[in-house]
């Protein structure tokens, strides 16, 4: 009788594992029978890198490289301009700091 029960109960055992197996190849899931943690659950999630970005418009300065080069042209010419009135930035090592200390 115990032979018979035995069996039966390795029987359904197997059987259960085998349904198992086929409900997690057909909906897709990790099968974890020892319970163990996985990162599986964080991998599933869709990436939402391109959802953040669609946020923010386009911006076609940093594509075109005659826009950025026209904002450096008239960065340079303001800066020329603020030179002959003498009033550009000093040179290296002769600003505010270094005539405090009497350098």
């Amino acid at each position: 009788m115990s032979i018979g029960s035995s069996l039966k109960k390795v029987l359904s055992e197997a059987a259960v594992r085998g349904v198992n197996e086929a409900r997690a190849r057909i909906f897709g899931h990790l099968l974890n029978p020892t319970g163990q943690r996985s990162a599986h659950k964080v991998l599933r999630k869709k990436l939402i890198g391109e959802k953040v970005a669609g946020w923010y418009p386009y911006d076609i300065n940093r594509d075109d490289p005659l826009v950025m080069g026209r904002k450096e042209q008239e960065r340079l010419n303001r800066l020329e301009m603020l030179k002959r009135r003498q009033k550009g930035p000093p040179k290296k090592g002769q600003g505010k700091r270094a005539k405090k200390s009497g350098r």
